[in-house]
C-alpha cells in the first residue's frame, strides 16, 4: 500500500454516540466538502529527521479513514506530520475504510498486508464501531479483533490497539461485555492500549462535524495531540 493511500443529550450522549458511529457511519453522499485546511504547523521548530524509516499502517474505519475530511486532514495523515515534526522517519499509509465492521476488517486484514509496499513495521488496530451501531454481540467483535491481532502476531508485526466504550443505553451487560474487549486483548498479545481513543474530543461538540459523529480536522489534531506520547512510545526499538 502506498503512502497517503485512501482506502439524555450532554457530553455523556454525544461520547456514546461518537464510539456508536464515528468509525463507522456509512458515508452521508450528501454532505458538503469539507474546506481546505493547511497542513498541520508544529507548534515548535521540528526536529531534525533522523534514525530509520517507520512504515506504519493505519488499519481501521472511518476514524482513520477521514470521513468529511479534506485531503491531508485525516488521522494518519496528522499523525504520520507529528511524528515528522519530533523528528521521526515516519510514513503512515491509511488502510481505514467507512462502514468497516471487526467482520469487514478481518476479512480483508490479509489482503492489506499481502499488497503493502513495503510491508509495515508496526500497525495501528481500530475497529468495533461499527459493530457497536448495529448491536452485534460483543463476543463477536472480540473474536474478530483477536483474529486480526493474531494475524498481525503471525507476521511479526507490532501492534496498538485504538479502543472504543460503549454508551450506556445498550444496557449495563452490553457494556461490561464489550468495554472489556480492548483491555482484555491488549493484555492477551501484551500491546499497548489506547483506551479511548474519542476521548479528547467526546466532550467537545465543537471538534465534531455537525452530524455529531465524526471529528473535524481541529478534532483530529485533538486526537493526535492526545495520543502522539502514546504512539511514539509504543514504536518498535531501532535495528
Amino acid at each position: 500500500m502506498r503512502h497517503g493511500q485512501r482506502m439524555t443529550i450532554g457530553a455523556a450522549a454525544l461520547a456514546g454516540a461518537m464510539a456508536l458511529a464515528s468509525c463507522g457511519a456509512e458515508p452521508d453522499r450528501s454532505a458538503p466538502a469539507a474546506v481546505q485546511r493547511p497542513a498541520v504547523v508544529p507548534a515548535q521548530q521540528p526536529a531534525p529527521i533522523a534514525g530509520p524509516a517507520r512504515h506504519i499502517l493505519a488499519f481501521g474505519d472511518s476514524l482513520f479513514a477521514g470521513y468529511g475530511l479534506a485531503q491531508g486532514e485525516s488521522y494518519p495523515d496528522r499523525l504520520e506530520a507529528a511524528l515528522r515534526a519530533r523528528g521521526i522517519d515516519a510514513r503512515v499509509s491509511n488502510a481505514g475504510v467507512s462502514g468497516d465492521t471487526t467482520a469487514a476488517g478481518r476479512q480483508r486484514l490479509a489482503f492489506v498486508l499481502d499488497n503493502a509496499e513495503p510491508a509495515p513495521d508496526f500497525a495501528l488496530v481500530e475497529l468495533g464501531g461499527n459493530d457497536l451501531l448495529r448491536g452485534l454481540p460483543p463476543a463477536q467483535t472480540r473474536d474478530n479483533l483477536d483474529a486480526i491481532l493474531a494475524e498481525l502476531d503471525r507476521r511479526d508485526i507490532p501492534a496498538m490497539l485504538f479502543g472504543l466504550r460503549a454508551p450506556p443505553n445498550l444496557g449495563d451487560a452490553y457494556l461490561r461485555d464489550f468495554n472489556a474487549i480492548y483491555p482484555d486483548l491488549a493484555e492477551k498479545y501484551d500491546i499497548p492500549l489506547v483506551p479511548f481513543f474519542l476521548e479528547a474530543v467526546a466532550t467537545r461538540p465543537d471538534l465534531v462535524q455537525p452530524d455529531r459523529i465524526h471529528p473535524t480536522a481541529d478534532g483530529i489534531d485533538a486526537m493526535v495531540a492526545a495520543t502522539l506520547d502514546d504512539v511514539m512510545g509504543a514504536l518498535p526499538e531501532d535495528d
